[in-house]
């Protein structure tokens, strides 16, 4: 049976190589009298173009990227930023909002593997749950480079309601920055207001109130 992941990373791939082949036609008709030399420099550029990204690919996989998987630990979640530039936390119980919020991770997590998507059952993390102020369940940690960027705390921006769509969340993440996301939406990446909290370090801080 044909790995789904590999049929993914391969497909990206080939996307990217198209729009490596489209910038490089781009610069070619630029050129107004290309010789031999500046085609070879322009080939030779794009080749390790490609090869760089297919190293930062096969290193993604190699963290974990390209699923929606459970962190097992407080340990392992240390463990998992430190290893990732970004990474989407989804902290969980089990209860059908969660549940909902699995599923559209789940998809996510195949189509950008350039960030890893894991969870982690709030209840058994209270450590987590106390320095990140982890209340309303579901919540999404954005996480950039070990650091809290911004958080997705229930539907409340996705509609209000559990029949919003993969895309709906796509886009919000996009404009957290905390994915790469070409699609035809209106909204921008903008940075958020709120204060980032370092995984690595304690925060004290008041807590916030729902």
């Amino acid at each position: 049976m044909d790995n789904p992941i590999q049929e993914i990373l391969e497909k990206q791939l080939l996307t990217v190589a198209k729009a490596m082949e489209d910038k490089l036609d781009e610069e070619i008709a630029s050129l107004e009298k290309p010789d031999e030399d500046d085609l070879e420099v322009l080939r030779e550029r794009r080749l390790q173009q490609m090869k760089k990204m297919a190293e930062k690919r096969k290193r993604w996989m190699s963290h974990g990227h390209g699923e929606y998987t459970e962190i097992p630990s407080e340990k392992d979640f240390f463990a998992a930023v430190k290893a990732s530039e970004r990474v989407v936390c989804h902290f969980y119980r089990e209860n059908w909002p969660c549940k909902v919020m699995d599923k559209h991770l789940g998809i996510l997590a195949k189509q950008h593997i350039e960030t890893r998507f894991v969870k982690i059952q709030a209840e058994k993390s209270p450590f987590l749950a106390e320095r990140l102020k982890i209340v309303v369940l579901p919540t999404l940690a954005l996480i950039k480079n070990t650091k809290v960027d911004d958080y997705v705390v229930g539907f409340n921006e996705l509609g209000g309601k559990d029949d919003f769509s993969t895309e709906d969340l796509e886009e919000r993440l996009a404009r957290a920055q905390v994915i790469h996301y070409e699609g035809e939406s209106s909204h921008k990446p903008k940075s958020t207001t709120q204060t980032r909290r370092s995984v690595r370090q304690s925060a004290h801080s008041d807590s916030d109130s729902e």
